[in-house]
């Protein structure tokens, strides 16, 4: 029985995806994830090239790709007035719409080019935002944004929101400071790695025609679970901001 198991397993070929092997580059005492660090700057270097060419030449009637940023920019800057507020948003906009961006452009990365195809000597080329350690520092690094933003609105007064409305809920204030950037991690990753391990499947068992709507599926939740991110992101910082400016 278990050996017909085996056979019907390589039959498939499911052995064919594999998940843990990556390449890492050692650097003086500090290893560098090499498949995260090629791609996460190839998707850095193509959002500076967009960016350079779409103010090139900058028009009072915008037209071609300064259209296109426009609008780009302007969507994010709603995302940021609808979650920060009108007063307060501005200031955040470059940091939602990078982490907007990178995520966008990370999950798209991982969807549409064929890194199968790029062979390395450990592990293979994939979205930065399938490894834990891209998506847990983007959390981390919002966390480190709606604390900025609380201390810079109250001080250290910032603090008392964990005693409210009652020093009672101490620890679940601060059990929610650790949930979220978990949260926000884990979401990430998960849906990224889910949809490329679905994607592979897929394509050992059919035909490279099949898989094609399970990809255009794939790259829809890419650009929500980036909208999510970067939503959630500036809810936080909103939420850091509002609760102390009323006081």
């Amino acid at each position: 029985m278990y050996q017909c198991r085996l056979d019907f397993f390589s039959l498939l070929n499911i052995s064919a995806v594999e998940v843990g092997k990556h390449l890492y580059w050692q650097i003086g005492n500090y290893k560098i994830h090499g498949q995260v660090f090629i791609v996460s700057w190839l998707v850095i270097s193509i959002l500076l090239i967009l960016a350079f060419l779409g103010t090139q030449k900058l028009n009072r009637i915008p037209e071609g790709l300064q259209n296109f940023m426009e609008f780009i920019l302007e969507f994010l800057q709603d995302i940021a007035k609808n979650q920060i507020g009108e007063h307060e948003y501005r200031q955040w906009v470059p940091y939602i719409a990078t982490i907007f961006l990178f995520i966008l452009g990370s999950n798209w990365a991982g969807a549409l080019i064929p890194w199968k195809l790029i062979h390395l000597p450990e592990g293979e080329l994939a979205a930065p935002t399938n490894d834990i350690n891209t998506t847990v520092a983007l959390a981390l690094l919002t966390s480190f944004a709606y604390f900025y933003a609380g201390l810079s609105k109250n001080g250290l007064g910032y603090f008392a929101r964990y005693i409210e409305p009652t020093p009672v809920l101490l620890p679940i204030n601060i059990l929610e400071d650790f949930t979220k950037p978990l949260s926000l991690s884990f979401r990430l990753f998960g849906n990224v790695l889910a949809d490329e391990l679905v994607v592979s499947v897929f394509t050992l068992l059919i035909p490279i025609f099949i898989p094609l709507p399970v990809m255009i599926l794939g790259l829809f939740a890419s650009s929500i679970q980036a909208l999510i991110f970067s939503t959630l992101s500036a809810a936080y910082i909103g939420e850091a901001i509002e609760g102390h400016s009323e006081e």
